[in-house]
C-alpha cells in the first residue's frame, strides 16, 4: 500500500469511527502516550457523564419555582400549576418542583444523589446558540479563539509531572474519553486523545480482508509519528470493543431504556463504563429545546422532551447500579429562557438557566445555587433569570472533587473562581 493509498483509507478509517479533526495536531502533549492500552484490567476509576441540553432548556418549566407569585402571572398559559394540583409539579422543598414529566428522577432526589441547581450560567450576555454552546464548551465565555474543550484540557493535564516529580510510563486506554456523537463535540476537541461514534455498531475500520490487513500493517510498522500513533490507538480500541461484545449487552436492574437516540447513547455508554474499558470522560447531547412556539405546560412539546431526557437518564442510573458510587452525571444547556411567555405560546432566548448533577458522592436533596427572584427589578436585562452561579464554579468543582483535577487554572483559564456550590 503507497502513501496515496495510506491517506485515502485512513481518512475513511478515522471518519467511519469519529476520531477528533485535531488528532493530527496531537505531538504537543506526546504521541507516545498513544501506543496502545492494555486489552484487559483496565483500573476503574471515578468517571464523569457530561449531557448537554442543545437549544437552551427552559429551566423555569424544569425546576419549577412554585413558590414564586411572579412565576404563574408572567406565564399565564405555560406555567406548570403547583404541587397538588392536576399535573401539577412535583414538590421538592416546598418552594422548588420538577416538571411532571422528572417524576422519574425524583427517586433520585429522594435517595439523596440528585442535586439540581439553579439560576447557573454563562457571565456572557449572549444570545446566539452557537456562541453560547461554544463558550460553556470551551470553558472561556466570550473568548472566541480558544481552540480546546476544557474536558481536553482537563484530559490533556491529569496526570501530567509536575516540577520535580517522577513521571510514571502510563498509556490510558482509547476509551479514556467518549462522545456518542456523530463528530467530536467542541468540549472534547484538542490535544489529548478521543473517540466520538454514532453508535458502538459503528465503531469500525471499513476496510475488510487483506485490505484491513494492510492498513493495520502499516499503520503499526510505520515510522513513530503522529498518523502512525493515531492508527495504533484505533486497531487497539477496536479489538477492546470487540473483546467487550457489545451486541450480547443487556441492562441490568429492570433499567429500561427508551427506544430513543438519545436513551441509546446513554445505554452504550452504560456499556463501555460496565465493560471496564477505562472510560473517564463520556459526553452525549440531545436537541430539540428551543421552544419558541407551543412549548406547552404539564404537557406539549417541553414535556415530550423531559419526559424522554428522565427516563433515558434513570435508566442510565439503574443500569450501573453500585457503580454509581464513581460515577457522576452532569447536564447542561447554553442558556435559559425568557421569563414571560410570548405571543405563540413558547418562550424566547434568555440568560440563567438550570442544571442537575447526580452521583453517589453527590449531597443530593437539595436545590441549590441563590435564588434571584422573577420580580421585574429583579430580572435580566428586565426579561430573564438572573445568573447568580457561574457554571465553571460547578464544572470546576466537579473536576476536581469528583475526577481529582489540580490545575483549574489550566482547564479554565481566566476564571478566577467563586466559591463552589458544595454539592459534591
Amino acid at each position: 500500500m503507497d502513501r496515496r493509498v495510506f491517506m485515502k483509507s485512513g481518512a475513511l478509517a478515522m471518519v467511519t469511527m469519529g476520531l477528533s479533526p485535531s488528532f493530527l495536531r496531537r505531538t504537543a502533549y506526546g504521541a507516545d502516550l498513544l501506543n496502545g492500552a492494555a486489552l484487559k484490567g483496565a483500573a476503574r476509576g471515578k468517571t464523569l457523564i457530561c449531557l448537554f441540553q442543545r437549544g437552551a432548556a427552559d429551566a423555569l418549566n424544569v425546576v419549577v419555582p412554585h413558590g414564586e407569585k411572579a412565576y404563574y402571572r408572567l406565564r399565564p398559559n405555560i406555567a406548570i400549576p403547583r404541587p397538588g394540583a392536576g399535573m401539577g409539579a412535583i414538590d421538592l422543598d416546598g418552594f422548588f418542583g420538577l416538571h411532571p414529566s422528572l417524576a422519574p428522577l425524583k427517586p433520585l432526589w429522594d435517595q439523596g444523589i440528585l442535586a439540581p441547581i439553579h439560576a447557573v450560567g454563562s457571565p456572557s450576555a449572549t444570545r446566539s446558540h452557537f456562541d453560547a454552546q461554544d463558550y460553556m464548551e470551551t470553558g472561556t465565555p466570550d473568548q472566541k479563539g480558544t481552540r480546546d474543550g476544557w474536558l481536553n484540557r482537563y484530559l490533556a493535564v491529569k496526570g501530567t509531572c509536575e516540577a520535580g516529580c517522577v513521571a510514571h510510563d502510563t498509556k490510558p486506554s482509547p476509551f479514556r474519553a467518549v462522545a456518542m456523537t456523530q463528530q467530536t463535540p467542541r468540549m472534547l476537541e484538542g490535544p489529548a486523545p478521543t473517540i466520538a461514534m454514532n453508535s458502538l455498531s459503528e465503531f469500525t475500520v471499513r476496510a475488510a480482508g487483506p485490505a484491513a490487513d494492510r492498513l493495520e500493517a502499516l499503520y503499526r510498522t510505520g515510522s513513530a509519528d503522529v498518523v502512525h500513533a493515531a492508527g495504533g490507538e484505533m486497531f487497539e480500541a477496536v479489538k477492546i470493543l470487540k473483546a467487550a461484545d457489545p451486541q450480547k449487552y443487556a441492562p441490568q436492574n429492570n433499567a429500561v431504556y427508551p427506544n430513543s437516540q438519545f436513551g441509546t447513547r446513554l445505554k452504550q455508554i452504560a456499556q463501555l463504563i460496565k465493560a471496564d474499558v477505562g472510560v473517564e470522560v463520556a459526553f452525549a447531547d440531545v436537541g430539540g429545546w428551543d421552544t419558541h412556539v407551543n412549548q406547552g405546560a404539564s404537557t406539549g412539546q417541553l414535556a415530550g422532551r423531559l419526559d424522554d431526557f428522565a427516563k433515558s437518564i434513570a435508566a442510565l442510573v439503574a443500569d450501573l447500579g453500585d457503580r454509581m458510587s464513581d460515577v457522576t452525571i452532569m447536564t447542561m444547556s447554553e442558556f435559559g429562557r425568557t421569563v414571560r411567555q410570548n405571543g405563540n405560546g413558547g418562550t424566547d432566548h434568555g440568560h440563567a438557566s438550570a442544571l442537575f448533577v447526580i452521583g453517589g458522592d453527590v449531597k443530593g436533596k437539595k436545590v441549590y445555587g441563590n435564588w434571584p427572584g422573577l420580580e421585574p427589578e429583579q430580572l435580566y436585562e428586565g426579561r430573564d433569570l438572573a445568573l447568580t452561579t457561574d457554571f465553571r464554579s460547578v464544572f470546576s468543582e466537579v473536576a476536581s472533587k469528583h475526577l481529582g483535577a489540580s490545575r483549574l487554572e489550566t482547564i479554565f483559564p481566566g476564571f478566577a473562581g467563586t466559591s463552589s456550590p458544595g454539592i459534591l
